[in-house]
């Protein structure tokens, strides 16, 4: 959970895992979906801090907890370890980099939507008939959360995305029949 010390790492075995961070005012952003074989907390046990975000699975998943003294210890015994971590650390930095980009610099919640969902594409899809295809596992609220914007705005640019032909939705599968030109929307 946010704000809790940081007692050890997580390693995301099988699963999804959303993580968000919240507002002093109660309002939620997702940073990120973690997959398997990332690490969770990472940067909260080197710097002995609180943990940034809360975790939560969304879907079945297995996670294994490796305690802080223990990984500490880990790293002390295992000098040439301390180079995979700074490694992971510098991959999360570009990753958070790579978001704050994506939202604070789209000129426009269609743009954010596009980058989301081409982002997506590239990372999880599978070649479809006509384009790529993947899953959806965030609902329109939480997408939302993660681009800053509303489940209303979402909806509306889902269906306007649908309209122009630049994406199919059936259920949670995701259709992109001509990524290139949903990647205009984001330039």
């Amino acid at each position: 959970m946010e704000g809790q010390p940081a007692r050890g790492l997580f390693l995301i075995c099988s699963g999804k895992v959303k993580l968000t961070a919240s507002s002093p005012q109660g309002r939620s952003l997702i940073v990120r979906v973690a997959e398997p074989g990332e690490v969770l907390g990472l940067s909260a046990v080197i710097s002995n801090a609180d943990y940034e975000v809360s975790a939560q699975t969304l879907e079945p998943a297995q996670i294994s907890f490796l305690p802080r003294p223990d990984f500490l210890r880990f790293l002390g015994s295992y000098g040439e370890v301390s180079v995979r971590v700074a490694e992971h650390l510098s991959m999360e930095l570009r990753r958070a980099y790579h978001q704050v980009a994506r939202i604070a610099l789209a000129p426009t919640a269609r743009a954010k939507l596009a980058g989301l969902l081409l982002d997506w594409a590239s990372q999880d899809s599978q070649p479809a008939p006509k384009g790529v295809r993947f899953h959806l596992r965030l609902t329109q609220e939480e997408i939302g959360e993660l681009i800053g914007s509303s489940r209303e705005t979402v909806s509306r640019l889902l269906n306007d995305l649908r309209r122009k032909g630049l994406i199919d939705i059936k259920g949670t599968l995701v259709t992109l029949p001509e990524p290139r030109k949903l990647e205009a929307l984001f330039t």
